[in-house]
């Protein structure tokens, strides 16, 4: 197999992957990036926004718009922080809850489903495959984001 095939594969995978993750977010009356937030907080516990903001790569402005949408959809709210006044924590609602817990469930479900008639070698070797792609992908991207950045200094 050609590394076009290859490319051509990942492709229509992401492709596909992204249509029913839309319309599975769009059922739930979701958008990926606040699904994001519910998804951090959800797996490791009620954050401020400021450590969402990190997390996520976005400003602090950007994460207070994604709380405030989670909270009027009632997903979210904010608490109060228990040591540090100035701060709030992002936690889930018993709706917010109840999505991620289903999400993850089917998320599980998914991951199995996709490797189902697979031996645990090919398995395996799929996954390192699939991590070697990954990891080649982040390192020509960077390197490209380098050479880009030192041609626009030029």
């Amino acid at each position: 197999m050609s590394g076009t095939q290859i490319l051509d594969t990942l492709l229509a995978l992401s492709g596909v992957l992204g249509a029913d993750q839309e319309r599975e977010l769009d059922r739930r009356g979701l958008t990926p990036a606040r699904t994001h937030v519910l998804w951090l907080v959800f797996h490791e516990g009620p954050r401020t926004q400021a450590e969402l903001a990190a997390a996520l790569s976005v400003t602090p402005r950007n994460v207070t718009t994604l709380v405030d949408g989670l909270e009027a959809t009632g997903f979210a709210r904010r608490e109060p922080h228990p040591h540090d006044r100035r701060a709030v924590l992002v936690t889930l609602t018993p709706r917010g809850e109840e999505a991620m817990r289903a999400m993850d469930a089917e998320h599980t479900e998914l991951g199995a489903q996709l490797i189902d008639g697979l031996d645990e070698a090919t398995t395996q070797a799929t996954l390192r495959g699939l991590a070697h792609v990954l990891d080649r992908l982040n390192r020509l991207i960077d390197e490209h984001e380098a050479r880009t950045a030192e041609d626009r200094r030029s």
